[in-house]
C-alpha cells in the first residue's frame, strides 16, 4: 500500500468537490491545486561571516526535510562589499508529498507556536493566485532545537497554486486550514 499525505487525501475527497460546487467548474481539472511551496531565507550577515550560510542551509534542510541550496548574488554592490556569485541566502522548493507534509506541519504545529498570533494577513496574494507570507522567527518549527540556534532569522514562504485569481486561491488555502485574519 502506498503512502498518501493527509492533506492530499483531504484535497481529493473534500476540498476539490467543495471548490467545484462553489465556483461552478465544469471539469475537475479546472479546480485550483497546489503546485509548489518555496522557502527562502536571506542571510545579510553572510558577507562578513561565511558560516552563517551553512547554519541557514542546515536549518532550512531540517525544516523542509529536503536539502537546501545557497542563493548567490547576481551583481556587484561595492557599498555592501558584495561580489557577484557570493552566497547571500538559502532556499528550498517543495513539490509532491513533501509539499503536502510541510503544509500540514506549518498549519497544525508551527503557526500555533507564533507568539501573539492573530491570523495571517490576506494581503500576500499577487493577483495570479499565488500567496506569500513571512515568518519572523525560524524557532516556531519543532525541527529546530532552540539551544543550537546561532541567530534568530526569518524566512519567506511562497505557496504557488494553479488558481486563476486571488479569490480561488484564497478559497483553496482557507479550505486547507490556513488561519487568515477575519476582516
Amino acid at each position: 500500500m502506498s503512502y498518501t499525505p493527509r492533506l492530499k487525501e483531504k484535497f481529493v475527497s473534500e476540498i476539490s468537490p467543495a471548490l467545484m460546487e462553489e465556483f461552478k467548474f465544469k471539469s475537475v481539472m479546472q479546480v485550483p491545486r497546489l503546485t509548489k511551496i518555496v522557502l527562502n531565507q536571506g542571510v545579510g550577515g553572510a558577507i562578513a561571516d561565511k558560516k552563517l550560510i551553512d547554519f541557514a542551509m542546515d536549518e532550512m534542510t531540517q525544516i523542509a526535510g529536503q536539502k537546501a541550496v545557497a542563493t548567490r548574488s547576481k551583481v556587484d554592490i561595492s557599498n555592501f562589499k558584495l561580489r557577484k556569485g557570493m552566497p547571500v541566502g538559502a532556499r528550498v522548493t517543495l513539490r509532491g508529498h513533501r509539499m503536502y507534509e510541510f503544509l500540514d506541519r506549518l498549519i497544525s504545529v508551527s503557526i500555533p507556536r507564533i507568539r501573539d498570533f492573530r491570523g495571517i494577513s490576506d494581503k500576500g496574494f499577487d493577483g495570479r493566485g499565488n500567496f506569500s507570507m513571512g515568518i519572523s522567527e525560524q524557532i516556531i518549527f519543532p525541527e529546530i532545537n532552540i539551544d543550537k540556534v546561532n541567530k534568530i532569522t526569518g524566512m519567506d514562504i511562497t505557496i504557488v497554486t494553479t488558481a486563476a485569481n486571488d479569490k480561488e486561491a484564497y478559497a483553496l488555502l482557507k479550505a486547507f486550514g490556513i488561519p487568515f485574519k477575519k476582516n
